[in-house]
């Protein structure tokens, strides 16, 4: 079988199992205020500053608000490994801040992505497992009962020293929670299979190519087929294509500017809100005050909307 016709093969097969993860939904008239919560990768905001950025342009009369309340080193699973950080601090729980940040953010939208961290590197075990849905479940319940919807993310893919172990732990928690939409009637965004065969594409072309260095946190390229997958399961059709963040917004007028302007602005709002809603996790920036972070959102805002009219 010649080189050429396997590469088609794969690209035959990848497509077909990206059709299978594929599901729309639609942010429902009268959403305002948007929050993200889940760990570091969240935490690090790329693909929520492409998301906004994207919805910003689109759809500016929703005057959307996207507040990153990710955490690094979170879990939903309340578990941590043994020596964590070198015994610094034990990874945080989700659900020791779950409810004050409900109550004091008040979203009307919250999309959730937890996972990557809940196996703790280590191999797939009932138990863990149970954990994560456990805590994957107690999660759901208490956005819904806040009045709230909530949007769960698979997480993106493992690439790391533990090799093929952890990736097919990542791979069993993404397939339990892409169930939920039949057996729960949950809503669940897929970026993990996406991720799989993005990468699996790309190095057909190039055998050292990586979302990620250490395997974890993804770069600009690996955010950006995270938010491709968030914003493709919102309906936005024309980004099939599209490669990367560039080819999106050079298709709009200030399209580079509007991205750099919400840059500036999440990476204000995350600290000043994760410090005014309050975690367990030590060594974080405290940001300003929210006082400060409100006034300095306004002004961006205020920037953003002109270009965006321009």
């Amino acid at each position: 079988m010649g080189n050429k016709f396997k590469f088609f093969l794969t690209i035959l097969f990848i497509g077909l199992q990206i059709i299978g993860h594929a599901q729309s939904y639609k942010i429902k008239e009268g959403v305002k205020r948007i929050v993200f919560i889940g760990n570091s990768i969240t935490y690090a905001g790329g693909y929520i500053n492409y998301v906004n950025a994207y919805l910003s342009i689109r759809f500016p009369q929703k005057n959307y608000e996207i507040i990153n309340l990710g955490l690094p080193s979170e879990t939903v699973s309340g578990l941590s490994e043994p020596n964590h950080a070198n015994g610094a601090f034990p990874r945080p729980n989700l659900h020791d801040r779950l409810k004050r940040l409900l109550a004091m953010t008040k979203p009307d939208l919250v999309f959730a992505c937890y996972g990557m961290n809940d196996g703790i590197y280590m191999p797939l075990e009932e138990g863990r497992f149970k954990k994560f849905r456990q805590g994957i479940s107690r999660l759901h319940t208490e956005v819904v009962n806040q009045g709230a919807e909530i949007i769960h993310l698979t997480p993106p893919i493992y690439d790391g020293h533990q090799g093929k172990t952890y990736s097919d732990v990542l791979e069993v928690y993404s397939d339990w929670l892409l169930r939920q939409r039949h057996s729960s009637g949950w809503k669940v965004i897929d970026i993990h299979h996406p991720m799989k065969q993005e990468l699996k594409m790309q190095r057909l072309k190039d055998p050292n190519f990586a979302f990620a260095k250490d395997g974890i946190h993804p770069n600009r390229a690996g955010h950006f087929i995270m938010a491709k997958a968030i914003l493709l399961s919102l309906g936005a059709e024309e980004l099939k294509q599209a490669k990367d963040i560039k080819e999106v917004l050079h298709q709009y007028k200030n399209g580079a500017e509007i991205l750099s302007r919400i840059q500036t602005l999440q990476g204000v709002t995350k600290d000043a809100w994760l410090t005014y809603v309050g975690h367990q996790r030590p060594k974080m920036k405290l940001g300003v005050s929210m006082e400060q972070a409100i006034k300095i959102s306004k002004d961006l805002k205020i920037k953003i909307q002109a270009l965006v009219n321009e």
